[in-house]
């Protein structure tokens, strides 16, 4: 009997999207799926104590041997995925889901000669268009009555119709204009099939020109105090949202895809495929490859093809990819043969979807590639083991004598030569320490490596020098699960004597220029005992001062994979900075505009996203935000000019 333990997934690891997961034996027997608006919060409730789960539920959890999860963009999704998988793999701890027949479509039954649009659960009509499955029958109803007002087609049942023709007067839906009436003539039947064809196309063609008109109205009635008119057209729109949510899951019934998605980055590259078949998802493989220099999404995009289908797995019609290679006619002929040996008919078009379902679906592929490798990232990082590694390669490759278990990285960033900033970030153990980050104003320097060298005489004067001279002695050897900080996370003040650790190695971004400076402010400071080394982001070297050659890291050390995750978060940590400082200066700078509060001052940055677009922005953009009139306006784009000494 399974423990669980050893299978199972971190909390950190699940994510907090939609989402559809399944439970699986040893032997990859699929025992349960089920579906989720947050992962991470209804996975965790399998792992509560035995004792407090129903006995169902203890039978499947302790019969599991691992869950997996696909993140889908909405709980649509999650629901269509969850109806798929579970008909595919039969899973036995399931209630199993209804036939198909229980789900409403919307049909135009283009075979006639008066086509009609209807909601049924009947498939196979002659010549008749679908659109669905959906779950919210009400909601197809409440859609279909407001489409007829922009696409007057008829709805009414043949009877009705015949009855119409025979009286020679329209039923009620005519009079009411959501029919064109053809049943008395008012459109000819060509006219009549062409507004059809107008509604499938809407229906089928993601286009969302409808639902804007009707958010403007909406906007127009709330701003003329006619909040009856405004919240029946807000129903509308949520009734035609709810409906017209495209459908990734579940496709046409003739498409037979492969689809792609990709994530990349220096060192790894996650790649995630969706195997759909008669329009349903019919597998998912996902696996993590290393990169080359400097690949690009296109060269990655003609490796993963290459390798794809080498376990026999045939080739779809179409593979959809994020970017197109190219020798894409090469590997077209490639895989149109690997299909004709297994005896299936037709070649293989590799293209990037554009939009409709198909596009959706590919950005869902997408979402679950780049989780993917945010969770090997974290599992690499967090294994103690290979953080052990990391430390000790970084040693033999630096030459130094003993592992260092504090690193320090420092990076600078500014705006056009101004506005300079600098970040510290620390690592202990391979893993980041949060609340030591530290930031830096820097008001005059010359250039990147003057503002390096000032960073780093400031840094080295808070040494203790009479303690801690044992370069472990603040790094204490614990295999936690810190996390680096996020764009939205405070970070905590840390006591100050731990600004007086000696690291074990000071990392700088950049080449060789950045670390003779670094080596110039330790020698300044009379320190012989720190090493000091740079990684330069083009080729991912480590320069060592004094050394005109650079040391060449494999691309799978975790070692280079540790110096990568040290630099990448020194220089989100800068930017982050610098986006701050740069926003309280134009804040500073705004007060002084006569009638301009803090109110406003807000406004005008939400409005424009960034400070950089507002001072571009004239003073006809800067009068179209709320409260901001012509004068005022003025006078901020008149401050905004001078301040920047245009």
């Amino acid at each position: 009997m399974s423990t669980r333990e050893h299978w199972r997934p971190a909390r950190g690891e699940i994510p907090v999207e939609p989402g559809v997961y399944r439970f699986h034996d040893e032997s990859g027997r699929v025992l349960y799926v089920g579906k989720a608006k947050n992962l991470r919060s209804r996975l965790s409730n399998y792992f509560q104590p035995l004792t407090s789960l129903h006995e169902r539920t203890r039978r499947m959890v302790t019969s599991a041997r691992g869950v997996e999860w696909t993140v889908v963009g909405s709980e649509l999704e999650a629901l269509q995925l969850e109806y798929t998988w579970i008909k595919e793999f039969d899973p036995p701890f399931n209630v199993q889901f209804r036939d198909d027949k229980t789900y409403p479509y919307v049909a135009i039954t283009l075979g006639e000669r008066v086509p009609r649009v209807m909601v049924t659960r009947t498939r196979g009509i002659d010549g008749a268009r679908y659109f669905g499955p959906y779950t919210k029958v009400w909601a197809v109803r409440e859609t279909i009555d407001i489409l007829l007002k922009a696409f007057p087609m008829r709805s009414c049942s043949n009877a009705i119709y015949q009855r119409a023709q025979r009286a020679g007067r329209p039923c009620l839906l005519g009079d009411i204009g959501k029919c064109a009436a053809p049943c008395v003539g008012r459109v000819t039947p060509e006219q009549h099939r062409g507004i059809a064809l107008d509604l499938a196309s809407f229906m089928a063609g993601n286009d969302e020109r409808f639902v804007r008109d009707l958010k403007q109205r909406m906007a127009a009635a709330a701003a003329e105090l006619d909040y009856e008119s405004a919240a029946r057209l807000r129903d509308q729109v949520g009734a035609l949202e709810t409906a017209l949510a495209k459908n990734a899951i579940v496709l046409a019934e003739d498409v037979d895809a492969d689809i792609f998605g990709v994530a990349y980055d220096e060192l790894a590259a996650a790649v995630q495929l969706f195997i759909v078949r008669g329009g349903r998802i019919r597998g998912v493989r996902g696996w993590v490859v290393d990169t080359e220099l400097d690949v690009t999404l296109a060269e990655l995009v003609d490796t993963v093809l290459q390798k794809a289908y080498d376990d026999g797995t045939v080739p779809a019609r179409e593979v959809i990819v994020p970017a197109v290679p190219d020798d894409a006619a090469a590997l077209q002929t490639l895989l149109g043969e690997r299909r004709r040996a297994a005896h299936e008919r037709g070649g293989v078009t590799v293209r990037v979807a554009q939009r409709g379902e198909k596009a959706a679906l590919a950005q869902t592929v997408a979402t679950n590639a780049q989780g993917a490798l945010s969770l090997y990232k974290t599992r690499r990082s967090g294994d103690f083991t290979a953080r052990s590694q990391a430390l000790a390669d970084l040693q033999e490759a630096l030459g130094l004598a003993s592992a260092p278990l504090r690193l320090e990285c420092f990076d600078v960033s500014h705006l056009g030569g101004t506005n300079q900033v600098a970040s510290m970030v620390v690592f202990e153990d391979g893993l980041p320490r949060k609340n030591q980050y530290r930031t830096f104003a820097i008001p005059q320097a010359r250039d990147d490596t003057d503002a390096l060298y000032q960073v780093l005489r400031r840094r080295l004067a808070h040494l203790d020098r009479a303690a801690n001279q044992d370069t472990g002695a603040a790094a204490v050897l614990a295999d936690t699960g810190d996390a680096a900080v996020g764009e939205g996370e405070v970070v905590q003040e840390a006591p100050r004597h731990s600004f007086h650790y000696r690291p074990g190695l000071l990392v700088v971004d950049g080449g060789q220029p950045q670390v003779e400076a670094a080596a110039r402010a330790l020698r300044d400071e009379g320190i012989d005992d720190i090493a000091v080394c740079g990684i330069a982001k083009r080729l991912e070297e480590i320069w060592l001062p004094g050394n005109p050659y650079p040391v060449i890291l494999p691309r799978t050390s975790d070692a280079l994979f540790l110096l990568q995750r040290l630099r990448d978060e020194a220089h989100r940590f800068a930017l982050r900075y610098q986006r701050t400082t740069r926003s309280r200066d134009i804040r500073s700078q705004l007060s002084t505009v006569p009638g301009l509060g803090p109110t406003r001052i807000k406004r005008l940055l939400q409005h424009f996203g960034s400070v950089s677009r507002l001072r571009a922005a004239s003073t006809e953009e800067i009068e179209k935000v709320d409260g901001i009139g012509a004068v005022v306006a003025a006078a901020i784009h008149r401050e905004l000019r001078d301040g920047a000494g245009v």
